[in-house]
Formats: C-alpha cells, sequence, structure tokens
C-alpha cells in the first residue's frame, strides 16, 4: 500500500468534515498520518520515502496520506500549517490528533506510530 493523496472532498468523508463538525470526530477505522507537503520543499522530499517505506510496514494496520499545500490550501488553513512538512497524527478511540512540525527521521516516526498510534489498537484486541 503506498501513500494515498488526499483531496479536500476525500478528507471531509473519510478523515473529518469540519463544515459539518466542530468537535473532532475522526471518520477512520484506522489510525492515520497525514503529511502536509509541497513538491518545492527539500525537507518534504527526504519524508516522502520514509513515508512509502513505513505505508508498506504497517499496511492494514495504519492509513498514510499526503496532502499538497499548494493544490489544497483550504485544508493547509484549517490545520493552520505554517511550515512544511507538519505531519498530523490521527489515532482511533476518540482521542485528539497530534500535529508536529518539520522532517522527522524513520525512528521518530516509528515510535510514535507504536507509542500513540497502534496503542489503543492493542487495548482494543
Amino acid at each position: 500500500m503506498a501513500t494515498i493523496k488526499l483531496t479536500k472532498d476525500k478528507f471531509l468523508s473519510d478523515i473529518f468534515d469540519y463544515t459539518k463538525h466542530q468537535e473532532w470526530k475522526y471518520e477512520g477505522d484506522k489510525p492515520a498520518i497525514i503529511d502536509f507537503y509541497a513538491d518545492w520543499c527539500g525537507p518534504c522530499k527526504m519524508v516522502a520515502p520514509i513515508l512509502e517505506e513505513l505505508s508498506e510496514e504497517y499496511a492494514g494496520k495504519l492509513n498514510i496520506y499526503k496532502v499538497d499545500t499548494e493544490v489544497e490550501q483550504e485544508l493547509a488553513a484549517v490545520f493552520g500549517i505554517r511550515s512544511i512538512p507538519s505531519i498530523l497524527f490521527i489515532p482511533t478511540g476518540g482521542r485528539q490528533p497530534m500535529m508536529q512540525a518539520g522532517a522527522l527521521p524513520k525512528d521518530v516516526l516509528k515510535d510514535v506510530i507504536e507509542k500513540e498510534l497502534l496503542t489503543e489498537e492493542k487495548k482494543e484486541a
């Protein structure tokens, strides 16, 4: 499974419909990561292959999305994206998402996935 390009419409149906709800309500059934990036961004280009690898490693357990901030400016504005890359970590179980700006190395991303995103899944199993 590769990373999934996210449009505003897909975001509203699959992640969170901010046009209807004020309070965060994740629509997905698996934890997710959303990478807010731009094609011209050097650090974004460093993170992209790492996220591709992680999407393979965690296939079936986690969805990894990409939002091109140049194309989806409204999504970037809704999340107050000021610097890229910015990565949104979305746990399940009604917990709040966490935003992290900057290019994170693979070991840090895996740590967040294991400790923050997949812990709820382990508790439910």
